[in-house]
């Protein structure tokens, strides 16, 4: 009666230590690096992450068309000595915040160049250099 692994290999079938076939280790073996081929690979694009640069384009939440259906004519935020002042969060107590491009600040706080020396209701001074720098907030039109 003949082998029944014999039928299925035309050559010797040869063996290891522990019985194991020659040819399921050679597998085995390849597809463990092709693995860890895979998974280096795979890390190396994880790390970039996609990102969105938002600077120069307009607020999409603010309607370019108003509610009697004339059209809105939007300016261009053009900021002064770098610094585009995007909202303030007063407090008369003195616990005052601002919106300085996209970044939440306080007094103390600096932004680029400057520091911000204090916030007022409608507008934040600023200081560079023993100079000192106003921003008023723009009011949106209703």
């Amino acid at each position: 009666m003949p082998n029944k692994k014999s039928i299925w290999c035309s050559g010797p079938m040869l063996k290891d230590r522990r019985g194991r076939h020659k040819s399921d280790l050679a597998f085995f073996a390849a597809g463990f690096l092709f693995s860890i081929f895979y998974l280096i690979l795979n890390l190396s694009y994880a790390q970039e992450t996609p990102g969105y640069d938002d600077s120069g384009k307009r607020n999409p939440f603010i309607p370019l068309v108003t509610s009697d259906g004339r059209l809105l004519r939007l300016e261009n935020n053009e900021s002064v000595g770098g610094l585009e002042l995007e909202g303030i969060i007063y407090d008369k107590n003195g616990l005052s915040y601002a919106i300085v491009n996209s970044e939440v600040v306080k007094v103390g706080d600096s932004s680029g160049d400057y520091r911000v020396l204090k916030i007022q209701k409608d507008k934040v001074i600023f200081i560079k250099d023993g100079e000192t720098l106003e921003i008023d907030l723009k009011k949106e039109e209703e």
